[in-house]
C-alpha cells in the first residue's frame, strides 16, 4: 500500500492553523527578545557601575532584573513550549525536519538557556550579597549565554527560510544547513531589535523612578534613549542586508505588499525616533504610562507585522525549501534519504496516499465530492489560507470572489504547473482538481 508520511490534519477555522503559531510566537518573541537585549544591557550597566563606582545603578538593575525575571523568564517559558505545541500541530513535518537536522544544536541551546535561567536568579537575588567584581563577571557570562542562545536558534530559524548552502541537499550536514548567507544578517537584525527593545523596556523602569530619584531617573532615561536609538539604527541597517539574502520566492511575496510594508516601517521609524529623541533631550516627558503604551506599539507595529512578514516570505515552504507549508516534500534530499512526493501524488492523488483520510473518501464519487473537496482544500491550502466566508488571515474569499468552478480549476492548474512561485507546485489527478474546485465554487464567495 502506497502512503506518504502525513500526519492528522489540524485546522483552526477562520484563522488558519499556522496563524495560531504566529500569535503565540509574537508574545514569546517579545519576552525572549527582551531577555537577550536586557542581558546585554545588564552587562553594559554593570560595567559602568563598577568602573565609575556608581552604586546608584544597582537598585535600577535590580528592578529591571525583577521585571526580566517575571516577564521574560516566566511568560517566555510558558509561551515557548506553546510555540512548539502549536507548531507541531500545524506543521509536524516542519518541526520534524528541524529536529532531525539540529537535534544537537538544540541540545546545546538548552544548556545555554539553563545557564540563563540560573543566571538571572543569581543576578537579581545576589546583587547586594556578592562583591561587585564577581557580579560584573556574572553579567558578562549571562550576556554571552543569552547571545549564544540567540545565535543557535537563529541558525535553526534561518534554515526554515532556506538551507545554509546548496551542499546541504547532498550532504545532509547540520553545518551546511546552519551556516549560510541568511544566518548572520538575520542574527544581527535580531540583535539590533533586541538592543532597541531593552531600551524601550528600560524607559518604563527609569520613568517610574522619577519620584524617588529624579536626577537618576532623568540620567537613565537619557541612556535608555541612546541605547534604543543605536538598536533601532542597527535594525534598519541589518534589515536591508537581510532582505538582500532572501530567496526569490520571498521577494515574490514581498513584492505584493512592498509599498504598504515600506510605508508602515517609515511611520514606525519616525514615531520611535521622536520617542527616543524625547527620552534623550526631554527625559521628564516620558511618563510610565506613555512608556508602557510604546511597548504595545512596538509589539503590534513592529513584532507582529515583522513576524507575519517573515512567515509569509517563507512560502511556499515551511523548512529547508523542500517541505511545503502543506507538509508535502517537494524535492529530493539525498543527504537525508528523502525523496520528493510530488510524482506519486500527481499519479495517485492525496486522498489515496494520506493514511488519515477516511475510507469513504478515498475514492471520489458524486455523493462525496463536496466532502472530499473540502478535505482536499484543507490538506492543500489551510496552512496558509482560511477557507470560510468569515476567514481572517489570507481568506480564500478575497481570491476567489465571483469565480465559477472552471475559473477556479484554471487557477489550480496554474499552481500545479508552477505558475506562482510563492504557491506549492502541486499536481493532482483530475478528479481531485475537480472536487476542490467544486467545493470552493459551492462556497459562493
Amino acid at each position: 500500500m502506497d502512503v506518504i508520511g502525513q500526519f492528522p490534519l489540524f485546522y483552526f477555522p477562520d484563522y488558519g492553523s499556522a496563524w495560531m503559531m504566529g500569535i503565540t510566537g509574537t508574545i514569546h518573541i517579545l519576552a525572549s527578545h527582551t531577555s537577550v537585549g536586557a542581558a546585554m544591557l545588564f552587562a553594559f550597566l554593570a560595567h559602568k557601575a563598577y568602573k565609575e563606582n556608581r552604586a546608584d545603578y544597582y537598585p535600577y538593575m535590580k528592578k529591571y532584573g525583577m521585571f526580566l525575571l517575571i516577564f521574560s523568564y516566566v511568560i517566555g517559558s510558558i509561551t515557548g513550549p506553546g510555540i512548539w505545541y502549536t507548531a507541531t500541530a500545524a506543521s509536524p513535518r516542519g518541526i520534524s525536519a528541524l529536529i532531525h537536522n539540529f537535534v544537537w544544536v538544540w541540545a546545546t541551546e538548552w544548556v545555554f538557556f539553563v545557564y540563563e535561567v540560573i543566571g538571572v536568579f543569581v543576578l537579581v537575588y545576589f546583587i547586594n550579597k556578592i562583591d561587585r567584581k564577581t557580579h560584573l563577571k556574572l553579567t558578562y557570562t549571562f550576556a554571552l549565554a543569552s547571545v549564544g542562545t540567540l545565535a543557535l536558534i537563529i541558525g535553526i530559524i534561518s534554515f526554515m527560510m532556506w538551507p545554509g548552502t546548496d551542499a546541504y541537499y547532498a550532504t545532509g550536514s547540520a553545518s551546511d544547513a546552519f551556516f549560510g548567507v541568511n544566518t548572520f544578517p538575520h542574527m544581527f537584525l535580531r540583535i539590533g531589535f533586541m538592543i532597541m527593545l531593552s531600551g524601550v523596556i528600560g524607559l518604563v523602569i527609569s520613568s517610574s523612578m522619577r519620584k524617588e530619584t529624579p536626577e537618576l531617573s532623568a540620567e537613565l532615561s537619557k541612556k535608555m534613549g541612546v541605547v534604543s536609538l543605536i538598536g533601532g539604527f542597527m535594525t534598519l541597517i541589518f534589515f536591508i542586508w537581510y532582505m538582500g539574502t532572501l530567496p526569490d520566492n520571498a521577494h515574490a511575496v514581498f513584492a505584493f505588499s512592498k509599498d504598504v510594508i515600506i510605508q508602515n516601517r517609515v511611520i514606525l521609524t519616525l514615531v520611535f525616533s521622536v520617542y527616543f529623541a524625547l527620552a534623550i533631550f526631554k527625559p521628564n516627558m516620558i511618563h510610565p504610562a506613555f512608556a508602557v503604551a510604546m511597548i504595545f506599539v512596538i509589539l503590534i507595529g513592529g513584532l507582529w507585522s515583522g513576524e507575519k512578514l517573515r512567515e509569509s516570505m517563507r512560502k511556499p515552504y515551511v523548512a529547508g525549501q523542500y517541505i511545503y507549508s502543506n507538509q508535502i516534500i517537494s524535492r529530493d534530499v539525498p543527504g537525508k534519504g528523502i525523496k520528493s512526493e510530488l510524482p506519486i501524488i500527481a499519479e495517485k492523488g492525496l486522498l489515496v496516499l494520506n493514511p488519515f483520510v477516511p475510507k469513504n473518501l478515498k475514492v471520489i464519487t458524486d455523493e462525496n465530492k463536496l466532502q472530499a473537496g473540502e478535505l482536499l482544500a484543507k490538506m492543500s491550502c489551510s496552512n496558509c489560507h482560511s477557507l470560510e466566508k468569515t476567514g481572517v488571515f489570507r481568506p480564500m474569499k478575497d481570491r476567489l470572489t465571483g469565480m465559477d468552478k472552471e475559473g477556479i480549476k484554471g487557477i489550480l492548474y496554474a499552481i500545479g504547473d508552477g505558475g506562482m512561485s510563492y504557491m506549492p507546485t502541486l499536481k493532482l489527478p483530475e478528479a481531485e482538481y475537480d472536487a476542490i474546485a467544486e467545493y470552493f465554487a459551492s462556497q459562493n464567495y
